[in-house]
């Protein structure tokens, strides 16, 4: 059984801490092409509505950015346990139980995600060596089908640092957990994202008016 030496957790956290600028990036991109997209819309209203001026290839902009939306945020959502589970079993486990399931889950969507990851590429490469393009305007479509592979790989990473994180609580229950989702309730969560997005500073306001 495998010690939980200072260098093995010390290890996992710097490399847990080392993919979280970059999955707080691809959520932001991904924020950035909703919004940018939000804006395409009520140009494309405007513009056809009272200048009778559409854009040109608007449904092939809406189509190549769905990629982004979709997908590089799920890193993101993966660290901080946003994605949806079924905690109806998992949530009355506790100790190696709990964290064996865990670590299995990782170790499934690992394995799908991977397989995920071997295929989009595989579009990715036939598109750039073929030069396909969108049909109306005409827009070439690898950059879009890139980010599908890429988004994908970050979010392997993601769940590769949940399994060994898991593994490592399998072997020394009483650790601190390190890379892998806690359960939290309601006022927890949204405590936690409001520091995600503000700072450490920030904090929920007391519902008594108490310091």
């Amino acid at each position: 059984m495998a010690d939980d030496t200072l260098e093995n957790r010390n290890l996992l956290a710097r490399l847990n801490r080392g993919l979280i600028p970059i999955e707080n990036l691809a959520n932001l991109l991904a924020a950035f092409a909703i919004m940018a997209l939000m804006i395409l819309g009520v140009l494309q209203i405007v513009l056809r509505s009272v200048f009778n001026n559409p854009i040109d290839g608007y449904i092939d902009l809406v189509e190549l950015s769905m990629a982004s939306m979709a997908f590089l945020g799920a890193a993101y959502t993966q660290r901080v346990g946003s994605h949806i589970r079924m905690e109806l079993l998992i949530g009355r486990l506790k100790g190696r139980a709990l964290w064996t399931i865990e670590a299995l889950g990782a170790a499934l969507g690992m394995f799908i995600i991977g397989v995920l990851i071997y295929y989009s590429y595989g579009h990715f490469l036939r598109a750039y060596t073929l030069g396909d393009t969108t049909i109306d305007a005409e827009y070439v479509t690898w950059p879009s089908k890139l980010l599908v592979p890429i988004a994908f790989s970050i979010w392997w990473v993601r769940l590769a640092l949940q399994s060994a994180g898991a593994l490592r609580l399998v072997l020394h229950p009483g650790a601190a957990p390190i890379a892998v989702i806690v359960a939290k309730d309601v006022a927890e969560q949204a405590k936690d994202e409001i520091h995600e997005v503000m700072g450490a500073e920030a904090d929920l306001p007391d519902p008594e008016g108490k310091s």
